[in-house]
């Protein structure tokens, strides 16, 4: 009886040191878990001061993109995919910045090539005869926490004063040593203005949201594609 005793309780203590240990292991990941979320939440961007200078924008990371409603039922979004431009920054009186950008029209995508193809046609864009679209500020003007830009849009050969409410997230030096500066705007146009349109077999609504998300850069390195040059008189 004694040594099944010892038995029995030599077993009570292996199980007892095998739970524990599973219950170690399996704690250690989600503590770990838990320290990587805890450092997921500290981390943050520490924006630069906005420094003066020519900046050119990063095809590469910025959308100029447009929504528009179809049928009153659904949106379809878009974008334009070859453009160029360039952002003159002044610190110390933002009004005396200017902005400047061309889109080739044919490059519109929906995401649908049939759709594209037939916005591409004399039906919306005409893009043979107006191949571009283009704006160039006027001026700029701060309002409470953001901007407003406001510039001669021309597209379709109409050229039309629009104002783009705007923010600025801050400067950051990206891995090549370049600034960087993160800028988004928003506005809506009336595609009637510039004589677009539609067809009554596909309606959709006459206003169009513009919306622009730019990364604008003050590198000189040849990475960034087709970039207008810089040339503010």
């Amino acid at each position: 009886m004694t040594r099944m005793r010892k038995m029995l309780l030599s077993s009570a203590l292996m199980g007892l040191a095998l739970a524990t240990t599973v219950m170690c292991v399996a704690l250690i990941p989600r503590a770990k878990a838990a320290d990587d979320t805890k450092t997921a939440k500290a981390a943050k961007v520490n924006y630069l001061p906005i420094p003066d200078g020519d900046y050119k924008i990063d095809q590469s990371h910025t959308v100029i993109g447009f929504s528009i409603r179809h049928n009153e039922i659904s949106l379809v979004s878009g974008r334009f995919k070859d453009f160029s431009g360039a952002i003159h920054y002044d610190a110390k009186d933002v009004s005396r910045s200017s902005v400047e950008f061309t889109a080739k029209v044919q490059s519109i995508d929906t995401g649908v090539e049939g759709r594209d193809k037939h916005l591409r046609s004399a039906d919306f864009f005409e893009v043979e005869k107006y191949p571009e679209l283009t704006f160039k500020s006027t001026s700029i003007a701060r309002k409470g926490k953001a901007y407003v830009l406001t510039g001669d849009l021309t597209l379709k050969g109409v050229t039309k004063q629009i104002s783009l409410p705007f923010t600025i997230s801050g400067a950051i030096k990206d891995g090549r040593g370049n600034t960087r500066i993160g800028i988004a705007a928003q506005t809506t146009i009336d595609r009637r203005d510039y004589g677009i349109p539609g067809v009554t077999r596909f309606p959709a609504a006459d206003s169009t949201s513009l919306i622009v998300s730019l990364s604008i850069c003050n590198s000189r390195h040849s990475n960034l594609r087709r970039s207008l040059p810089v040339n503010f008189g």
